[in-house]
């Protein structure tokens, strides 16, 4: 299948073919399996996060005991090692120097 070129905005968890705004944080070479699979895994840290706003609102409930906000890191970890391997030179460059992914 052949890759096509996207580009990604974190914040808004937007994919793109075209450049729009500010939606071009990072550019990736992807097929369209790739980029449904990338979206899903948006819409998984969507639905974390929601479901750690519900329990914001519970405040019995330490953050450090919240499944939920661990969800959402996993999620988010896991969305930028798929920019990353997907990403153009500059996206890896700039993942890099961000850190993030040194743990």
């Amino acid at each position: 299948m052949e890759k096509k070129k996207y580009y990604v905005n974190l914040g808004t968890q937007e994919i793109s073919q075209m450049v729009y705004g500010n939606n071009n944080d990072f550019t990736i070479y992807a097929t369209g399996e790739e980029v449904f699979l990338l979206r899903e895994k948006f819409n998984d840290i969507h639905d974390a996060d929601m479901r750690s706003y519900v329990r914001s609102h519970i405040p019995f409930t330490p953050y450090h005991n919240d499944p939920q906000n661990d969800d959402y890191d996993t999620g988010m970890t896991e969305v930028i090692q798929m920019i990353y391997q997907l990403g153009d030179e500059k996206t890896k460059k700039d993942i890099n120097e961000m850190g993030i992914l040194e743990k």
